[in-house]
């Protein structure tokens, strides 16, 4: 289903008033952060209609990360991303060049598959890969922290 977005949808910077709202909506919701669940129920009120309804745990971070952009001043616009994604999509994903894309696939880091001469890559694989790389990166810092403590070399 393709709903046609109201004009209000469009990027603009937020204004005081809704910098304001943003950082009070923010603050009360960012609580309830702490207790991850699979869905959130929101109460929309609206003049005298009241509307419940259940938003996946995924949409409610994101609204949150939203109102959080918005309560610094900054505006904010959605970019979905695709279950399959093209190689530029990646690099930007992973924030490399597409030439390191290009040799993660063919060193098979990341499954790919061929549609006609592009390569197309689920982004859970990419999304997995990059997770795999931060959790190793990570190790070797924590590892590179404890032989500086070790050696007592002042940080």
């Amino acid at each position: 289903m393709k709903l046609d977005l109201p004009k209000s949808l469009d990027t603009v910077l937020p204004t005081e008033e809704e910098v304001a709202i943003a950082q009070a909506s923010y603050e009360k919701l960012a609580k309830h952060l702490q207790n991850p669940q699979a869905n959130r129920t929101i109460t929309l009120m609206q003049s005298d209609t009241e509307q419940t309804f259940a938003i996946p745990e995924s949409a409610f971070c994101q609204l949150i990360e939203i109102l959080a952009q918005m309560a610094r001043g900054n505006a904010v616009k959605l970019h979905p991303i695709r279950h399959e994604v093209e190689i530029y999509e990646a690099a930007d994903i992973l924030g490399v060049s597409n030439a390191y894309v290009m040799g993660l696939l063919e060193s098979g880091k990341i499954p790919y598959r061929m549609e006609g001469t592009s390569r197309r890559m689920r982004c859970q694989d990419v999304l997995d890969y990059k997770k795999r790389n931060d959790e190793e990166r990570r190790k070797i810092l924590d590892e590179l922290a404890a032989e500086a403590q070790e050696l007592n070399m002042g940080y």
